[in-house]
This record gives C-alpha cells, structure tokens and sequence, in this order.
C-alpha cells in the first residue's frame, strides 16, 4: 500500500523536545495558528525525548507538545513514524497515522516516484532488535509504572537523556547512504534519526537524512523537493 505525499508537507525529526530543547513546541505552536499552514505533517520519530503510551509522567510533563499534534491533526493529515524514544504511541494520538517501528518502513508515493520512509532504526543487528522489543513491551512498560513510586523511574530517565550530547557529524556521509539505500528498493529513501539533515545521489535511488530539529535548528518543507527550513 502506498500513501500520498502532498506538496507543502512540513517533516520533523528528532526534535528531543525536553525542558531544554523547546523548539518543537515552537513550531507546532506557529502550524496550530495557522502561521504555517502544510497540507501534511510528518513526524519522523524521535520527537518527544521520551514518551510512550503508558508513561503517565512523560504523558503529563508533555502535554503541551501531545495537545498541540492532537489538535493539528484535526485539520490536517499527520503520520507518525514512531522512534526510538518515543512508541505505543497511537492511544495518546487517536486521530495521527502512526507507524510502529515493526510496521516500517512505511511506502509513499509523489507523482512517479515511489518514496520508503522510516524514522531509521531498522534494517539493524539481532541485538538492537531484541532490545527494541523489550523496551516496548507494554505488559513491562506497565509494571514500570506501577512502580514508579514519587516518579523515581521516570525522573532518572528524564535527568540521564538531559545529559546526552545527541548532535554529531557521520565523517563519510555518502557510504553510509550507499549502505542504507541498499536496504531499500524505492527511488527515494527518507529517514530521520541520524540526526545529518543531507542528501546523497546514486545513480538510482536518492537518500534523504531529515535534520534533527534540535539540532540544526531546521524543518524540512516538501514541495516536489525536500528543502531545509530554519526555524
């Protein structure tokens, strides 16, 4: 099944949001107000710096940010590419297509392209896998929070991610695209999560790396092209 892309689509990626990195709720804020206005949204994983579906204090401490797609996505088309800091996801979103990690990546078309899109943590080892699994395991997910007692659980998870340094640069861009469109068989590959915000080229296939909003500070705009936007 393919989806459509439709020109004036905005895509965001790895924004963090947290109580340091604040410019997703920017832009969501200036999308709800109508002072951008795209036909789609695309939130490439990774948006929020933790949250799932039965993290009540991520849930809560994020409400802004989770009111704020709830209400965009009442008046525009909205997916959700579930990350790796952010699954379970569609009990909070009711109205957001979302897009586990399992069911990735997702298949887009515009015009006579066809277009493959993840938040970018597949095609992995056996042991990233395996640890994909047992963090979204619900029936864990659940017994951690009836024990997070006073929200010790949850605040030493808030205070650890607080402390990364999440922006880098990959030195060889271009043989890491070459390896990440061989999984692919689309003519354009688009993914977050590795947080380059660059394009590569192949002969056949383009591979498209959306930049991380906290980041680079940028949003991409979709008009037949994908584009770069400062925030």
């Amino acid at each position: 099944m393919f989806h459509s892309i439709k020109k004036d689509s905005i895509f965001i990626a790895d924004s963090h949001f947290n109580e340091k990195n604040q410019e997703l709720l920017i832009l969501l804020e200036k999308i709800a107000n109508k002072q951008l206005n795209p036909s789609q949204l695309f939130l490439m994983g990774d948006i929020i710096d933790f949250i799932s579906g039965e993290s009540k204090y991520f849930i809560k401490t994020n409400k802004k940010v989770v009111d704020l797609i709830n209400q965009i996505s009442n008046s525009i088309e909205v997916f959700y590419l579930e990350g790796n800091h952010d699954y379970n996801l569609q009990s909070i979103f009711p109205n957001v297509k979302v897009f586990k990690r399992e069911n990735q990546p997702v298949n887009f078309s515009f015009e006579d392209k066809t277009i493959a899109m993840s938040h970018g943590d597949i095609f992995t080892p056996w042991h990233y896998n395996l640890y994909c699994s047992i963090i979204r395991n619900k029936p864990l997910l659940v017994f951690l929070n009836l024990i997070d007692f006073a929200n010790a659980i949850s605040k030493k998870i808030e205070s650890s991610l607080l402390k990364k340094n999440i922006c880098g640069v990959i030195d060889d861009f271009d043989s890491f695209a070459k390896k990440r469109l061989s999984n692919y068989d689309t003519d354009l590959v688009v993914e977050g999560h590795f947080h380059q915000g660059k394009t590569f080229k192949s002969e056949k296939q383009t591979y498209i790396n959306i930049p991380s909003l906290c980041c680079s500070k940028q949003y991409v705009l979709f008009d037949g092209e994908f584009a770069g936007v400062n925030i």
